[in-house]
């Protein structure tokens, strides 16, 4: 069997532009705007999974999975707990804890932050998208850019480091297909109207 699961990002928020860690920032204007634009540009679904965050909500809400799908909607993986440095810009804690952030940096397994690590990321979104797997059809998933960087990681058999090398910028789709354990991957297809302009960085 064959299954299909489809990453989305979310689109343009402040935490974004500003290169901070995620509090729970919605969307900009120009995020919800162009979310609104790429609605009805997605494939058939015959499942859709949301991340707990604000953004990745009100994403989900403005491509139209908000009640007027039909089908299920469901909940996805919530993205990496940061502990400490929730809602702090990374060119600040790197200004007050250099040491800390070489070290989260350079150790998959390190949690300076006090939340998770990488490596225990990359474990929970692996045993998920096992999960996923066995789902038929297709599974769209709007989630967190550090989701689809750990899906990456796993699905392609890269060594964790290499979740730090990974860009996804947002409102694009990272898709998935195959089964347990043997995966193909599309990477960064811009989602709908979401081509060019500011895209940000991903955190």
């Amino acid at each position: 069997m064959t299954s299909r699961v489809m990453m989305i990002s979310p689109a343009i928020s402040a935490a974004l532009r500003e290169a901070r860690f995620d509090d729970g920032c919605p969307l900009d204007a120009t995020g919800a705007a162009r979310a609104r634009s790429a609605a009805g540009s997605l494939p058939a679904a015959q499942r859709v999974l949301v991340s707990p965050t604000a953004r990745c909500r009100e994403t989900a809400s403005a491509l139209g999975f908000d009640g007027t799908f039909d089908g299920t909607v469901e909940s996805a993986p919530a993205g990496l707990d940061v502990g400490g440095w929730r809602g702090r810009t990374l060119a600040d804690v790197s200004a007050d804890a250099p040491e800390a952030v070489a070290l989260w940096l350079a150790d998959p397994t390190s949690a300076p932050h006090g939340g998770e690590s990488v490596h225990q990321l990359c474990e929970r979104v692996a045993a998920w998208l096992d999960e996923a797997a066995q789902f038929p059809g297709r599974t769209v998933a709007v989630v967190e850019p550090e989701i689809v960087r750990a899906a990456a990681v796993r699905a392609l058999g890269a060594p964790e480091p290499a979740f730090w090398r990974i860009d996804v910028p947002p409102l694009t789709v990272t898709e998935f297909s195959g089964r347990a354990g043997r995966w193909n991957a599309t990477f960064g297809r811009p989602l709908g109207h979401a081509e060019g302009g500011d895209q940000g960085s991903s955190h």
